[in-house]
């Protein structure tokens, strides 16, 4: 990559590139496999929660606040996917890793911004569940459609700020060094820790997002879930206090798959060294399988999701014996 990092002037006061290279996974045997497994995952992705958005809109009995923000849910696990899998299969599969600076820079929005929004969408459906088993009795007059569209539209807001302001950082970076990225698209860590200028700004500004979008969220997630639990403990009926975990089932496994890869590569990074096609395919696939992964269980632990399968189907049963 010697002759890429010459492309610039380390005399030059401050670099723009025209282009960055996207390193990835390099050295990777057999990484072309990989790919091919990324395109199962994009496909399940897109037809799973495309599914769980038809159903919901369909079943007027779904139009409730917590399944606006299980629709809210499916959207940006779409989205998500759709900003990172495609892109990358074409970077490295079709060895197309140059990427022009703009784009790189709509990249890095994008893929952030949906990962955070997943992340926030999880408290919002945390919140939905603690309303509901701390204050049943208030639960409709708290909980409202109106008021969950209200609540992800400022979590919406929140999130797009803050990356906005993050790719505005990025612009004030020189690269005069190197235009590799030794990531699997336009990470924000490793772009601003290969600038050759002041990048303190640029650090404080990751960190303070790992807290909002990571650590706060699964905080608050947790103190909702001690929270539920004090809740349950009270509650006298053992059936009833089942039925009320039940609700909360495809949530928490949705939490776990979410925050544990995380966390699991992030406390290996800290107590040891790990190699660089470690980390990207770990960070890879705990971008990619939690979105494939939470249409499918809250189709399978959801009651009200399955009951709502069954009737489209016999409806659908019904009008073809009709029309037959």
């Amino acid at each position: 990559m010697s002759s890429l990092n010459s492309t610039v002037s380390p005399n030059a006061a401050f670099v723009r590139p025209q282009f960055f290279y996207i390193n990835g996974f390099s050295n990777i045997p057999h990484v072309k496999y990989y790919y091919i497994f990324l395109c199962f995952v994009y496909a399940v992705t897109v037809f799973a929660n495309s599914f769980i958005i038809f159903i919901i809109y369909r079943e007027r009995s779904l139009h409730t606040p917590k399944y606006v923000a299980v629709l809210n849910l499916a959207v940006i696990d779409i989205c998500e996917s759709t900003a990172l899998i495609p892109k990358l299969i074409h970077t490295f599969l079709f060895d197309s890793q140059f990427i022009a600076y703009e784009a790189c820079l709509a990249n890095m929005f994008f893929v952030h911004f949906f990962i955070a929004m997943q992340s926030l969408t999880l408290v919002v459906l945390a919140y939905d569940r603690f309303v509901a088993i701390c204050f049943p009795l208030r639960y409709h007059t708290i909980m409202t459609n109106t008021s969950m569209f209200v609540i992800i539209a400022c979590v919406c807001v929140f999130t797009a700020t803050l990356h906005i302001s993050l790719v505005l950082l990025i612009t004030r970076l020189s690269y005069c060094k190197s235009i590799v990225i030794d990531s699997y698209f336009c990470d924000y860590g490793p772009m601003f820790r290969m600038a050759c200028n002041d990048n303190y700004s640029q650090h404080i500004h990751a960190i303070i997002c790992i807290a909002l979008f990571c650590f706060v969220p699964f905080s608050l997630i947790v103190l909702s879930y001690v929270c539920i639990l004090s809740a349950l403990l009270k509650i006298a009926s053992g059936e009833e206090r089942l039925k009320a975990m039940k609700t909360c089932t495809s949530h928490f496994i949705l939490v776990i798959m979410c925050y544990l890869p995380f966390f699991i590569t992030y406390i290996a990074a800290l107590m040891s060294v790990i190699h660089p096609n470690t980390r990207i395919i770990c960070t890879s696939l705990s971008s990619t399988i939690p979105p494939m992964l939470n249409p499918i269980i809250y189709t399978l632990k959801t009651e009200e999701i399955i009951g709502a399968i069954r009737k489209l189907y016999k409806k659908n049963k019904l009008i073809a014996v009709v029309n037959q």
